[in-house]
């Protein structure tokens, strides 16, 4: 049987990302499933050009601020109910969170898209990125309660120190701050999550990351950050088989992460 793959990727805008090869890459590696971050766009933006990928059907949470975050999940399989939002109002109208929900008489199981905020651009961002962190914590833990899930998304944080190139450089930065850090390491202790990728590639360090800053010659040194992860429950981590993180053509600044999964859907 082949594997069902979900592919996690932050376009840094779907129209930019379309206009460098994003359509082609889907229909040569046909995945079952894209999670997408930074959409970047509104819905009259998407309608009648972005509402299918390569026969993937596309649901969104725009941002209700132009140009700005949205997530979107674009699935061969038709969801039994569609989540928008996980209950915040202020990071529910920054186009965050959607959830596709999957049941039958056997499972409850979902997929989620996720947009972490980030702190880069200044302490109040980074505040704003503590309170989601203080919420979504409790949210998935209370989704998990409930069903089985992934959560593929660009969670902006870099769990460990293989985790980016110069990492003693960026203790003080956002995405590799201790308070950041502790936070991660909570979800995949006592939140009882599973790091997919990690799993499979328990200590890769240059070849797991997914982002690199414009600055530079970041990307052809390689001096990049593993933000975009797949997080699972336990029973959904344990059917991925196998996953690659594409650095081909560049669509984005951030590179599609795909887990192949035995037989989830």
């Amino acid at each position: 049987m082949s594997l069902f793959k979900i592919t996690s990727l932050n376009l840094n805008g779907i129209r930019s990302a379309s206009s460098k090869g994003l359509q082609a890459w889907i229909g040569q590696n046909l995945p079952d499933c894209i999670c997408v971050q930074e959409v970047k766009a509104q819905a009259e933006d998407v309608q009648g050009r972005f509402e299918q990928l390569h026969e993937l059907n596309g649901y969104f949470h725009f941002a209700q601020k132009k140009g700005y975050s949205g997530v979107g999940v674009y699935t061969r399989h038709e969801p039994t109910d569609v989540k928008v939002g996980f209950g915040d109002a202020a990071f529910d109208a920054e186009g965050r969170y959607l959830e596709l929900r999957f049941d039958s008489a056997r499972n409850k199981r979902s997929i989620i898209s996720c947009y972490f905020p980030s702190g880069s651009s200044g302490e109040d961002r980074q505040q704003a990125k503590f309170r989601f962190l203080d919420l979504i914590y409790p949210h998935l833990q209370d989704l998990k309660a409930q069903r089985d899930f992934i959560l593929c998304g660009d969670v902006n944080i870099a769990h460990r120190e293989i985790d980016l190139k110069n990492w003693k450089s960026n203790q003080k930065n956002s995405g590799f701050l201790p308070e950041e850090r502790a936070w991660m390491t909570k979800l995949l202790s006592e939140g009882g999550l599973v790091d997919v990728y990690r799993s499979l590639h328990p200590e890769t360090a240059e070849e797991c990351y997914t982002w690199w800053s414009n600055r530079g010659q970041a990307y052809a040194k390689n001096v990049g950050w593993r933000l975009d992860y797949q997080l699972a429950t336990p029973s959904m981590a344990a059917l991925a088989r196998e996953t690659a993180i594409y650095k081909g053509e560049k669509f984005s600044d951030h590179a599609p992460l795909t887990v192949g999964y035995d037989g989830i859907l």
